[in-house]
C-alpha cells in the first residue's frame, strides 16, 4: 500500500538540534474520516463496549482505559459528557454522537487507542462521528522518542490528533474547569468549531 495513502503511516517530524526544547507536533490531518471497508475489527477481547446514553450533550468524551482523563476533558469542555469508557449510543436511537477519544501517552493508553482506532475503522463501533482523539501526558516533562514516535503513528488513524501536556495543578487536586493552557485552550476552541 502506497505509505502516503496510509492512515496508520505519517512522515516523522523533522530532527531538531539536541538541546532544543520540544514543540507539540500535529501531524497533517490524517486521510481517514469514517470507518474503512475491508478493514480488520480487532480482537472481542480489545474492543471498547458500547454504554446507552440518556440526555444531550455536544460532545461525548470516550477515555480509551482507566485513567485517560475523560472526566477531566468533560469538564473542562463546553457541553461535553464522559461516557464511562465506551462508544455512547444514543437511548432514544436517534443521532449520530461527536465523540472525542481520550488516552494518555504512555504505551498502554496509545495502544489503547490504537485498538480503538482500528474497532471505529473496521466499523465495528457504533455509529458515531468521531471527531478525534486527545492524548494527555502521562508525566511531566518531555515525551521520550519512541512514545512520541508511536504517538503520531497512532494519531494517524485518528481524524484528529491534539497531544496536551502534563498539568501539575490536577496531580495536586484542583478542580479548577477553566483550559490550563494553551494546547488545551485550542483542543476547545477546535472542538467547538467541529460540533456547532
Amino acid at each position: 500500500m502506497n505509505q502516503l495513502l496510509n492512515p496508520w503511516i505519517t512522515p516523522a517530524p523533522d530532527a531538531r538540534p539536541e538541546g532544543d526544547a520540544a514543540e507539540v507536533h500535529f501531524p497533517p490531518p490524517a486521510a481517514i474520516r469514517e470507518p474503512l471497508l475491508g478493514m480488520v475489527e480487532p480482537d472481542a477481547a480489545d474492543r471498547l463496549g458500547q454504554r446507552l446514553v440518556t440526555g444531550t450533550a455536544t460532545l461525548w468524551v470516550t477515555g480509551v482505559h482507566g485513567g485517560a482523563g475523560e472526566s477531566r476533558l468533560s469538564n473542562i469542555l463546553a457541553g461535553a459528557r464522559p461516557t464511562e469508557h465506551a462508544w455512547p449510543v444514543p437511548e432514544d436511537g436517534y443521532g449520530k454522537p461527536a465523540v472525542l477519544l481520550a488516552c494518555r501517552s504512555d504505551m498502554r493508553g496509545l495502544k489503547a487507542a490504537q485498538s480503538a482506532l482500528i474497532q471505529w475503522a473496521s466499523g465495528a463501533a457504533p455509529d458515531v462521528e468521531l471527531l478525534g482523539l486527545a492524548v494527555l501526558a502521562d508525566a511531566p516533562g518531555k515525551l521520550p522518542k519512541a512514545l512520541g514516535e508511536f504517538t503520531v503513528l497512532v494519531g494517524g488513524g485518528a481524524p484528529r490528533l491534539w497531544m496536551l501536556p502534563w498539568v501539575e495543578s490536577w496531580r495536586l487536586g484542583a478542580t479548577d474547569t477553566g483550559a490550563p493552557g494553551r494546547e488545551y485552550q485550542r483542543l476547545s476552541a477546535d472542538l467547538a468549531a467541529l460540533t456547532n
